[in-house]
């Protein structure tokens, strides 16, 4: 069974890669459209599955297969903070996010065809996140590190910016990006029908 992850993000490779290193990397250039009607956990889910489902359709020649497409929301207060736009953006979002609780939210979508059967499955996990009251020096010299720019709420649980986490309340690799726990339990069976 070809295993597909459909991200091109390093962080997700890598977690992808504590299940089997047997798959290899599409990146979906779908177009994630953020629809105003959805709640926040309905969005990320969307998004994922918009991902998963450009790969399952561009590579339908190939068959059997397994489609993993994943995105990440931070959320606080019902807001969604993206990948900042610019320094300003990153210093009000990390302003925002300090010294306070909130959500990151990964959707997940696999899809798979097994001998023409076609099964798809929708999840999401969401872990909270508690950052340390960040000074205004802290603030700038992360975003000095220019690590905040691709980053959902401007910063990552991995890296530098560990230090300034006080605690989570869920699975770290949702934060990180990729909840593997929940993608081994829906890929499992198939690994060990190989």
């Amino acid at each position: 069974m070809k295993i597909i992850l459909a991200s091109q993000s390093p962080r997700r490779k890598e977690i992808l890669s504590m299940i089997t290193n047997n798959f290899e990397v599409i990146v979906s250039n779908a177009e994630e459209v953020i629809d105003k009607k959805l709640t926040n956990e309905e969005q990320v889910k969307h998004l994922a599955y918009i991902k998963a489902k450009a790969v399952f359709d561009e590579t339908k020649d190939l068959g059997n297969r397994i489609v993993i497409g994943s995105d990440t929301i931070v959320v606080k207060d019902e807001k969604i903070y993206g990948k900042p736009k610019n320094h300003d953006d990153a210093v009000n979002m990390l302003k925002d996010l300090k010294n306070a609780k909130h959500e990151v939210m990964t959707g997940l979508c696999i899809m798979i065809e097994k001998n023409g059967e076609i099964l798809e499955k929708l999840d999401i996990d969401i872990t909270a996140v508690y950052i340390n009251d960040l000074s205004e020096k802290e603030i700038e010299d992360w975003i000095a590190t220019n690590e905040a720019y691709d980053k959902a709420g401007g910063y990552a649980i991995q890296g530098k910016f560990g230090v300034f986490i006080q605690k989570i309340d869920g699975n770290y690799y949702t934060v990180v990006g990729l909840p593997v726990h929940k993608v081994y339990n829906i890929i499992k069976p198939y690994l060990e029908s190989e």
